[in-house]
């Protein structure tokens, strides 16, 4: 089973990827404007708009479910490079440059599912993709609960590794979307 979860991570996040790589091409890399706390606001928006779809089962916009959440997966890579890059001020950053970012955000978050997979057993496929969905949204105010305390916790694991989940959940999501 590690090997088919693997592929269809792998399968996921080259999607994600290549349209973030699109995107970086085509604005370059405008992000690096935003705060932190603007980038959850935009998760938060994201997986907010997926719920209401999922109950609604309705859109009068373009964008799909499916599309959401390719966004909240780059825009929380989006959020750990910017963590990794907070005392860079540097508005644009070479191609290369992102991609190897990009590449190393995306590489510790598998291993981080890896590692839970290993002792939840991939409870995750069994799971609804709105039960996904809510997770997404817990981590998300969770996020938004640490970063009000200036980022001061007693017994959490921060705000890295609930972006962390939430790219994870929204991979899972995507996998049994059949992305």
């Amino acid at each position: 089973m590690i090997n088919k979860t693997s592929a269809e991570y792998d399968s996921v996040i080259k999607v994600c990827r290549e349209l973030f790589l699109k995107k970086s091409n085509d604005y370059g890399t405008a992000w690096r404007i935003l705060r932190i706390s603007s980038i959850t606001d935009q998760i938060f928006i994201k997986a907010q708009r997926i719920r209401t779809l999922e109950e609604k089962k309705v859109s009068k916009v373009g964008e799909d479910i499916t599309s959401e959440y390719i966004g909240i997966v780059n825009y929380c890579i989006i959020a750990m490079m910017q963590m990794d890059l907070q005392n860079d001020d540097r508005t644009e950053l070479p191609l290369d440059e992102v991609e190897m970012y990009f590449d190393k955000r995306v590489n510790e978050t598998k291993e981080l599912m890896f590692a839970k997979n290993h002792d939840y057993g991939e409870a995750w496929r069994d799971m609804r993709i709105s039960s996904l969905t809510d997770l997404i949204l817990m981590k998300i105010l969770r996020v938004k609960q640490i970063e009000d305390n200036s980022g001061q916790t007693l017994a959490s694991e921060g705000v890295r590794a609930n972006y962390q989940d939430m790219l994870n959940y929204s991979v899972f999501a995507l996998i049994k979307l059949g992305l």
